[in-house]
C-alpha cells in the first residue's frame, strides 16, 4: 500500500506544535483513513512520492534529518493539489468527489455564469469599438507593384529640393556634427533604429599652407590652381587652394626635369622610357583611362619621383568649365590606411603610414598645365579642342612642394535598419555618403543624402500604416568616402562575418546627378536585368524615359568593399553629360571644389534627383521584397562567354577557359529554368525550396573573386574597366603587362585565376541543383 497511517509518537519527531490538540490529531486520523481507502482504488499505483519527498527536503531546517520512515500525512489534500498544479502532471484517473460535492457543484456554477458574463460584456464592447475605431488595413502582398507604386509616389521633387537646402546649411561643419544632424533626421521620419557609427582612422590633411609649383626656368611660382603665389592670391578660396592635393602622397621637395607621359599607359611608358632615363624625374600625367591608382604603380615601378597630374579639358563635357579648378585626389585603396584588412577598433594594432607612396603627387589645373607646357594661344582651334602636350624639344625643369599632416580623426557612419518580416536575417543595403572634414567633396554628397532621405521618408509613411518589407533595408550615409571610401570600409571589416551571410545587394547612390544629360545604369550581371525593367516600369512620359543600356562597369564610391571583398550583387542609377571622348572614364576620380559644379544649375526643378530615387527605390524594394531574389545566373555565365571570345589570340589559348565557361552556361539554364521557374510560380512555391534558392542566388558572384589583383582594378573580374573593354580586366592588364616586361608569367597566373573563378561557380551551380534534386527524391 502507498500510503501508511502515522501515529502521534512519529508525529512528535517533526516538532509540530499544531500536532499536540488532540481535535487536530483525531481530524488527521481521519484523513489518513478516507485517503488510504482512496489509494486502494485502482489507477493510482503509478503515483509516487517522490516529487513530495523532494520538496520537504527542499523546506526542510534539518539536513540530517532521516526521511525513509517520513510521509507526507499531514496534509494529504496539499500534496495532491500541487501534483495538479504542477505543469508536467498529467492525470489518468476520473472520479466523483468522495465528499463536498455539493459545494463543488455551486462553485463550478458559479465560475461558469461570471465567465459567460464576461463573454458576452466582451462581444458588446468590441462591437461598438469596431464601429468607432476601424481596423486597419491588411498588409500587401509584399510582391504587390501597387505597393511599390504607392510608397514611390510618395517621393517628391520639391521634398528632395528642401532636404537639399536643409542639409547644406551644415555642409561646413564636422563630420561627427553632419552625421547626427542625419541620424536626428531619419529618427523624425520614424525609422526605428538608427545608430551613429564611429572610427578613429588615419587621415592625410592639408597642412598650414598650399603647396607649390615652381618652374625653375622662369622663376615663376603658382599655386596648384595657376594663381601665382602672393599673399593676395593666397587667402583668395583658402580652403580651394588646400584642399588641391593628393591625400596620403610623399611628402617634401622635389626637383627635376618634367617628362609628359600623356594618360601612362604602357604604350606610353615604353616610348618615353626608349628615349630617356625616367629615374626620380616628374612625369605630367592626365587623369582618365584607367584607374589613377594603377597608372601610378606602373610610374614608380619606371623609377619616377613625382607626378603632375591635370585633366585634359577636351576629356570633359562642353557644360562644364572645370579648366581653372585643382582638385583633390586620395590614394588610399580602402579603408584606414593604419589598420590595413582588418576594423579600427579599440585595441587594434596601428601602422602609423605617413604616405601609400614614394611618388609625390600633386593634382593641377589644365591653366596651370597650360602654362608650364606653354601653349601659344593662336594655336588654339574653335572648331575642335587639341589635347595638351608638352613638346618634345623643350626641357622643363620643375620643383614640387607637397607638405600635408597625417594625424587621426573620428569618422562616423550613420545606420538605419528597417527590420524585414519574413527574412529579418537578410539585408538589402542602400548608401549615400556626407561630407566630411571640409574637403573639396562637391555638393553630390547633399544630393545622395537628400535622395535616400526623401526615400526613407516615404517609405515610413507606408510603414505607419502597417506594411513592412520581407526582408532588412539597411540605410547607410558613410563618413570619409573622399579619403578612400573608409567609413565603409570599416563599418564592413567590423562586421565582415555578418555581412558575408546576410547582405543580398547594395544599392549605390555614389554622385547621382553628375551631368543632366544621359541616365547612366551601372549592375553587377545578375542584377541587369532587375536594373533595365526598372527603367520601363517607373516610366510615365515615354519621351523622358529612353532606354539605357545597363553595364557592368567598376562604380566608384562606397560599393567598393561590397563588391570586390563580400561579392554582394550592386546597382547605382547616376546622370551624366554627354561624352564622346574615350579618354573620360575615372574622371570622377577627381574630386572638384564645391562651387566647381553646382547642383542647382544642372537639375533645378530636381526632377532628376526625383528619377534617381524613385529607380533606386524600385530596384531596393524588389529585392527587399520578391519571395524570390531577383537575380540572374544565367545573365552572369553569359558575361563570363562574352568576356572570354574576345581573348583568343597569340599570347593567351582561351580554349580551356571557353570549354569551362560553356558548361557554367548549360548548368546555369538548367538552374534558372528548372529551379527559379516553380519557385517564382506561387502554387508551386515551397518555403524551404525558397530558401534554398535564395542561399545560393544571394552567393553567385563569390565565386569571381580573385586572390589578387592590380591597383586600383576590381577583385570581382566580373566587371570591366569602362565601356570599350569587354575583357576581364585582369587579363587586359596582364597582357599589358606582358609587352612592358616581356614575361609570360603574369599572363599565366592570370589565366589560372580567371579560370579556377570560372570552375568554382560551376562547382556551386552545380552542387545547388544536386541539393534539391537530393530534396525532391526524398520526399518522393
Amino acid at each position: 500500500m502507498a500510503y501508511h497511517k502515522v501515529n502521534a509518537d512519529q508525529r512528535a519527531q517533526g516538532h509540530s506544535p499544531y500536532l499536540d490538540n488532540d481535535d487536530l490529531q483525531a481530524t488527521a486520523l481521519e484523513l489518513e483513513w478516507d485517503m488510504e481507502k482512496e489509494l486502494e482504488e485502482p489507477g493510482f499505483d503509478h503515483f509516487r512520492l517522490d516529487g513530495a519527498v523532494q520538496h520537504h527536503l527542499g523546506n526542510s531546517q534539518s539536513p540530517d534529518l532521516d526521511l525513509e520512515p517520513i510521509q507526507p500525512s499531514t496534509s494529504p489534500k496539499g500534496r495532491f493539489q500541487r501534483l495538479q498544479e504542477d505543469p508536467d502532471y498529467i492525470s489518468h484517473y476520473t472520479r466523483q468527489a468522495p465528499k463536498n460535492n455539493r459545494c463543488n457543484f455551486f462553485q463550478i456554477l458559479k465560475v461558469f455564469c461570471t465567465a459567460l458574463i464576461v463573454f458576452i460584456f466582451g462581444i458588446v464592447i468590441g462591437y461598438y469599438s469596431g464601429k468607432k475605431c476601424p481596423s486597419p488595413p491588411a498588409s500587401p502582398e509584399p510582391n504587390n507593384p501597387h505597393t511599390y507604386h504607392e510608397i514611390l509616389k510618395e517621393i517628391k521633387a520639391e521634398n528632395i529640393q528642401q532636404i537639399y537646402r536643409d542639409l547644406l546649411q551644415f555642409s561646413r561643419e564636422d563630420d561627427v556634427d553632419t552625421a547626427m544632424k542625419i541620424l536626428v533626421q531619419w529618427t523624425s521620419y520614424g525609422l526605428e533604429d538608427v545608430q551613429l557609427v564611429n572610427y578613429s582612422v588615419l587621415l592625410d590633411l592639408p597642412g598650414s599652407s598650399s603647396n607649390t609649383i615652381t618652374l625653375k626656368n622662369s622663376g615663376e611660382c603658382f599655386y596648384p590652381d595657376g594663381q601665382q603665389c602672393n599673399r593676395g592670391t593666397k587667402t583668395l578660396h583658402s580652403q580651394d587652394l588646400l584642399y588641391s592635393y593628393a591625400a596620403y602622397s610623399a611628402k617634401g621637395t622635389l626637383e627635376a626635369e618634367l617628362v609628359d607621359v600623356q594618360y601612362g599607359t604602357i604604350e606610353d611608358l615604353i616610348r618615353i622610357q626608349a628615349i630617356t632615363n625616367v629615374t626620380k624625374k616628374i612625369a605630367l600625367l592626365k587623369l582618365g583611362q584607367s584607374p589613377l591608382l594603377y597608372k601610378l604603380s606602373l610610374l614608380e615601378d619606371a623609377g619616377f619621383g613625382g607626378v603632375l597630374l591635370y585633366v585634359d579639358p577636351c576629356d570633359l563635357p562642353k557644360t562644364t568649365d572645370l579648366a581653372d579648378k585643382a582638385f583633390m585626389v586620395s590614394l588610399n585603396s580602402g579603408g584606414d590606411p593604419s589598420t590595413p584588412g582588418y576594423a579600427s577598433i579599440d585595441g587594434s594594432y596601428r601602422q602609423h603610414r605617413l604616405n601609400l607612396t614614394t611618388l609625390l603627387v600633386q593634382p593641377i589645373s589644365a591653366v596651370l598645365a597650360k602654362k608650364i607646357i606653354s601653349v601659344p594661344e593662336n594655336s588654339i582651334q574653335k572648331d575642335r579642342c587639341v589635347p595638351l602636350q608638352l613638346p618634345s624639344t623643350e626641357k622643363k625643369i620643375i620643383s614640387l612642394n607637397i607638405q600635408s599632416v597625417t594625424t587621426y580623426r573620428t569618422i562616423s557612419n550613420v545606420i538605419g535598419y528597417l527590420k524585414g518580416t519574413v527574412f529579418p536575417d537578410r539585408y538589402v543595403l542602400i548608401g549615400s555618403h556626407h561630407s566630411s572634414l571640409n574637403t573639396s567633396s562637391g555638393q553630390e554628397w547633399a544630393s545622395s543624402t537628400a535622395i535616400i532621405t526623401a526615400f526613407i521618408q516615404a517609405l515610413m509613411l507606408k510603414v505607419k500604416r502597417g506594411w513592412r518589407p520581407d526582408r532588412t533595408i539597411v540605410f547607410c550615409s558613410w563618413g570619409g568616402t573622399s579619403f578612400g571610401n573608409i567609413g565603409s570600409y570599416e563599418w564592413a571589416e567590423d562586421l565582415k562575418r555578418v555581412l558575408q551571410r546576410n547582405v543580398v545587394a547594395y544599392v549605390s547612390l555614389h554622385n547621382p546627378v553628375r551631368g543632366n544629360s544621359t541616365l547612366h545604369p551601372i549592375a553587377s550581371p545578375s542584377l541587369q536585368q532587375l536594373t533595365a525593367e526598372s527603367q520601363s516600369f517607373n516610366c510615365v512620359e515615354k519621351t523622358k524615359c529612353p532606354g539605357s543600356n545597363v553595364s557592368s562597369v567598376q562604380i566608384q564610391g562606397d560599393s567598393d568593399y561590397f563588391i570586390n571583398h563580400l561579392g554582394v550583387p550592386a546597382t547605382q542609377f547616376s546622370y551624366e553629360d554627354i561624352n564622346k571622348s574615350e579618354n573620360s572614364s575615372f574622371l570622377s576620380e577627381a574630386l572638384f571644389p564645391v562651387h566647381a559644379t553646382k547642383t542647382e544649375e544642372l537639375d533645378p526643378s530636381f526632377k532628376l534627383h526625383e528619377t534617381i530615387a524613385k529607380l533606386t527605390g524600385q530596384v531596393t524594394l524588389q529585392i527587399a521584397n520578391e519571395p524570390v531574389l531577383p537575380f540572374n545566373a544565367l545573365d552572369i555565365a553569359l558575361e563570363v562567354q562574352n568576356s572570354l571570345k574576345v581573348l583568343i589570340g597569340d599570347k593567351v589559348d582561351a580554349s580551356q577557359l571557353l570549354a569551362v565557361a560553356s558548361q557554367l552556361r548549360d548548368t546555369a539554364e538548367l538552374f534558372q529554368s528548372d529551379e527559379m521557374r516553380p519557385a517564382n510560380d506561387p502554387k508551386e512555391r515551397a518555403p524551404i525550396r525558397v530558401r534554398m534558392l535564395n542561399d545560393v542566388l544571394q552567393s553567385l558572384e563569390k565565386s569571381f573573386l580573385v586572390q589578387q589583383a592590380p591597383p586600383g582594378l576590381y577583385r570581382n573580374i566580373l566587371y570591366r574597366l569602362d565601356e570599350r573593354t569587354n575583357q576581364f580586366s585582369v587579363l587586359l592588364e596582364a597582357l599589358e603587362h606582358y609587352k612592358l616586361h616581356q614575361s609570360n608569367e603574369t599572363i599565366q597566373a592570370a589565366l589560372s585565376e580567371v579560370l579556377n573563378s570560372i570552375s568554382s561557380a560551376q562547382v556551386y551551380f552545380k552542387a545547388g541543383l544536386d541539393v534539391f534534386e537530393t530534396t525532391l527524391a526524398g520526399k518522393k
